[in-house]
């Protein structure tokens, strides 16, 4: 089974200081002179294909790149030090934006990839002209935290990262399965976790599986390591790997509201969001809470993590600070409105690098 390229769409092998990239590229009518270049960066357990219908919807005068990030899609496989946050990431997208010697550009960001866009946008800024941020990653990172500033429940991060991913999933990734035959496959995660609306992608719903598993497993990659913990539910983040990059004492991207010159945000979202939201379904201490992972010790020790409340107020101190944001929440949209409300999407994607 291999990702689907969609008519319209071309991959290239991007040779750069870092890794070998391979990133997905529509051309503007024009190639010698697009108005504008966006570049388009996925999320966790999947790859660059899944913004294909994004980007053939973008407007004909704007060249649309898509990135695989190291360890996904068709991308060079290298391990992820976690220690560093999600900046192997970020400095992995300003290598390909060196290597095709971009400028300044619209950056978009799904989920992971959102946080992955703001890392850039902290380290570079001169590089972004916009950031629109779909579903993103709270900025204080998953799971940990809690109340709007982000405080950390535990020092060593107990409950996220790489010791928090179900090994079921993890097993069948590394085997291929296509199947719908578990609550752990990837064809039934991505139905019920990623859509809310599975129906209308039936036509694509092979390609978008197929973007999933091509994700690396291992502890330098998904998930990564984790170690023993003496806080609830005993494991805590490890240094290496995906999962751990977004743990509270790897992560924290709040940063972005002291920049001297502040890109204009799009945070676009699902209200039906299973994974990002303030009660998320892979936030452990929203598991124990419902009393799905027994001994929880109550939201006195280990709170369920506010993300969106943390992602707002971070963006309402960057609107303090002199940069300007705009929130649009998609009631009918799961953690992919690229996908649910794609007509929606794509148009507040258009006026926004607009």
């Amino acid at each position: 089974m291999t990702a689907e390229l969609f008519d319209g769409i071309q991959a290239h092998r991007v040779e750069t200081a870092r890794y070998v990239a391979n990133v997905l590229e529509r051309p503007a009518a024009d190639p010698a002179a697009p108005t504008s270049t966006v570049v388009l960066v996925h999320g966790n357990v999947s790859s660059s294909h899944f913004y294909q219908p994004t980007m053939l919807a973008l407007p004909a005068d704007v060249r649309a790149l898509a990135i695989d990030l190291r360890g996904f899609g068709d991308s060079e496989t290298k391990p992820v030090d976690a220690t560093r946050g999600l900046r192997d990431f970020a400095d992995d997208v300003r290598a390909v934006l060196d290597a095709l010697e971009l400028d300044a550009v619209h950056l978009v960001g799904w989920s992971m990839g959102g946080g992955v866009v703001l890392q850039v946008a902290l380290d570079a800024p001169e590089r972004v002209l916009s950031l629109t941020l779909e579903s993103p990653v709270s900025p204080y990172g998953f799971g940990g935290t809690h109340g709007p500033d982000g405080a950390r429940n535990d020092a060593d991060g107990a409950g996220t990262g790489g010791g928090g991913a179900n090994p079921d999933f993890v097993a069948r990734l590394e085997s291929g399965d296509t199947t719908d035959e578990a609550q752990t496959s990837p064809r039934t995660v991505y139905r019920t976790a990623y859509v809310a609306k599975p129906e209308l992608q039936t036509a694509h719903e092979d390609a978008w599986v197929a973007s999933m598993l091509t994700t690396r497993t291992g502890v330098d990659n998904y998930p990564g390591d984790g170690v023993a913990s003496e806080n609830w539910p005993g494991f805590a983040a490890g240094t290496r790997g995906v999962l751990n990059t977004m743990a509270p004492q790897h992560l924290d991207l709040s940063g972005i509201v002291d920049l001297a010159v502040k890109p204009p945000i799009l945070w676009i979202r699902g209200e039906k969001d299973a994974i990002v939201s303030d009660g998320s379904f892979f936030d452990l201490n929203q598991l124990g809470l419902l009393g799905v992972i027994p001994g929880w010790p109550g939201a006195d020790v280990a709170p369920p993590q506010p993300m969106i409340a943390q992602t707002r107020a971070v963006f309402e101190r960057y609107a303090a600070n002199g940069g300007t944001y705009r929130e649009v929440v998609l009631p009918d949209a799961g953690h992919a409105p690229h996908l649910d409300e794609a007509e929606v999407f794509d148009a507040e994607l258009a006026a926004h690098i607009g």
